[in-house]
């Protein structure tokens, strides 16, 4: 593990893993290797037991996103035994800095429709809210659930060779690390919500950008969605009253 970690370069800390960008041998292209660390506050036994099982399941659910066609970080490698997990590196930007969070100190650039710095990947605001939509109504068909939608856990980056009538740019979806399977609607549609608050807390007036996902999810789940979206009414309707009560 220390040598795999030599000369890497740390691009998170969170609480549970760091992430690192490196080079598996000399002259390959860079992976991004998460590696989850042991929890001092937990006995030994119940740790190593809990971060295998969390490698070994953020793997899975990769694979069955690549198997079901949601665009995701190709695997590299799995050693569960040190808690790590070696992934595609995804060359692009996340969904959340081409947005900008509006917050102070960053930048959001004229560039493309709106506020929004999409121009460089040749689409607009909508065709990145379709993207998005899509994107997730793909991983929702197949009862893959992310656990944690955010517009950090998405990248977008440019297509080498798209095909005629698609557009230059794809999503990336990534950070598997609280995902499950699950056939409830309900689940999905916590999903979503999940989602929803973060585009509110995240990029001002973002309402009619939102909306625009919605739309493109319905229309790549079909009947599914009647389902999904009276349960999304409930799940906001539980999320406003505890607002309500503090």
């Amino acid at each position: 593990m220390d040598r795999l970690l030599e000369g890497a370069q740390v691009i998170q800390q969170g609480a549970e893993a760091r992430v690192y960008k490196v080079s598996l041998h000399a002259n390959a292209a860079p992976i991004l290797l998460k590696h989850r660390f042991a929890k001092q506050y937990r006995h030994p036994t119940l740790d190593a037991s809990l971060t295998k099982a969390r490698v070994a399941g953020e793997a899975r659910a990769l694979m069955k996103c690549l198997k079901s066609g949601v665009r995701v970080p190709g695997i590299r490698m799995v050693d569960v035994e040190n808690g790590c997990l070696g992934l595609e590196w995804v060359e692009g930007m996340s969904v959340r800095k081409v947005l900008g969070s509006g917050e102070e100190g960053e930048e959001l650039e004229e560039v493309g429709v709106g506020r929004v710095s999409v121009g460089e990947f040749g689409i607009g605001l909508e065709m990145l809210m379709v993207l998005i939509g899509e994107s997730i109504a793909q991983m929702h068909l197949f009862d893959i659930i992310h656990g944690d939608l955010t517009t950090s856990n998405m990248m977008l980056r440019r297509v080498s060779k798209p095909q005629p009538g698609s557009p230059p740019a794809e999503i990336v979806l990534i950070d598997f690390g609280l995902s499950f399977m699950s056939t409830l609607v309900e689940d999905k549609a916590v999903d979503l919500y999940v989602l929803e608050r973060a585009f509110a807390s995240t990029h001002p007036d973002s309402e009619p950008m939102f909306a625009k996902v919605l739309d493109a999810y319905a229309k790549r789940s079909g009947k599914a969605w009647e389902g999904v979206k009276r349960r999304l009414e409930d799940v906001r309707l539980r999320g406003r009253k505890r607002s309500m009560v503090g």
